[in-house]
């Protein structure tokens, strides 16, 4: 299993230096000078010229890129100009949010998508099966910002049940049912599409267990439906539903871009969009390098739980 995971591990050190060029490559080909973007009305030629060169974004794109690498190996991101704080700071301090968010919300799909497919695979054809194969449709058929935009105008303007922005209460809370309270409403934003997603897999997944020889031995032994199902379908289903949890989480992870821009999260996401809009480009690149990093952590504990649970991968 160790040598498994280190495998995995040196396999990801390409996918993170290709992912490392395309960003920085993106970053470059925006429009727009940072150096003009940080002057304001201040911009003259010879300011501009000045920040460029303190910026180091005078030199040619590929010795750009080396300074930035050979910075990045070690642990060194750079200094945010927009914020004036080092990047990995301020990165950590907001992925620590992000991270809730995205948490809550994976935990909350895989429940919700696990417990529907099976439902679902045990009702095949039945009421329970079309009500939630048409609840799946509409999640997966819905944009996650407009879907949070609808809840925000139900139960926080409407009803005035969860507060539409936000982390904490302005005054007061700051303890645990503050932060469950704002949380609600975007992690179930979040959690809707990979919902229905993981429901379908695992609904697939499923029937073609159910069909299998050794289940209908098990029943034949006179074993209870409950017993068959949880004990010994549902646990074979399970590995081949654990790569996809993993593919969710990165995109959860994405998806918390536009959702925390919708419900004024302070994660990584509205961190990105900030710092697009004023062209700084270190904290955007770290931003991008840090989530995808997560996300290829994301996958390969997926893969290590699925090795765990099927001895055939081993």
């Amino acid at each position: 299993m160790a040598a498994y995971i280190a495998k995995r591990l040196l396999a990801a050190i390409p996918v993170l230096f290709g992912l490392s060029i395309i960003v920085f490559l993106i970053m470059a080909m925006i429009p727009g000078d940072p150096a003009t973007a940080i002057l304001g009305s201040y911009a003259t030629p010879e300011n501009v010229a000045r920040i460029n060169a303190d910026l180091g974004l005078d030199k040619p794109l590929p010795q750009q890129y080396l300074i930035w690498l050979g910075n990045l190996l070690q642990g060194d991101l750079g200094r945010s100009y927009a914020l004036n704080r080092p990047v990995l700071d301020e990165v950590l301090e907001r992925f620590s949010a992000t991270l809730i968010l995205a948490g809550t919300a994976l935990v909350l799909c895989s429940i919700l998508g696990l417990l529907a497919g099976v439902v679902s695979a045990v009702r095949q054809y039945g009421l329970a099966d079309k009500v939630i194969t048409v609840l799946v449709l509409i999640g997966i058929s819905i944009p996650s910002f407009w879907l949070g935009l609808l809840l925000i105008l139900a139960f926080a303007v409407k009803i005035r049940l969860f507060p539409a922005s936000g982390m904490y209460a302005i005054y007061g809370g700051g303890d645990l049912p503050d932060l469950l309270h704002h949380l609600f409403l975007p992690a179930l934003t979040l959690a809707v599409v990979a919902t229905g997603v993981i429901a379908r897999l695992t609904r697939t997944a499923m029937l073609e267990v159910l069909r299998q020889d050794y289940i209908r031995t098990a029943r034949a032994k006179g074993l209870t439906e409950r017993r068959v199902i949880y004990r010994h379908a549902f646990k074979a289903a399970l590995v081949s539903v654990i790569p996809v949890i993993g593919i969710q989480a990165g995109f959860v992870l994405g998806g918390a871009v536009y959702i925390e821009t919708v419900f004024q999260w302070p994660g990584i996401g509205s961190m990105l969009v900030n710092a697009i809009s004023t062209r700084d480009l270190l904290l955007v690149q770290g931003g991008v390098l840090v989530v995808a990093a997560a996300y290829v952590l994301f996958n390969l504990a997926a893969d290590v739980v699925q090795t765990l649970l099927d001895p055939r991968m081993r």
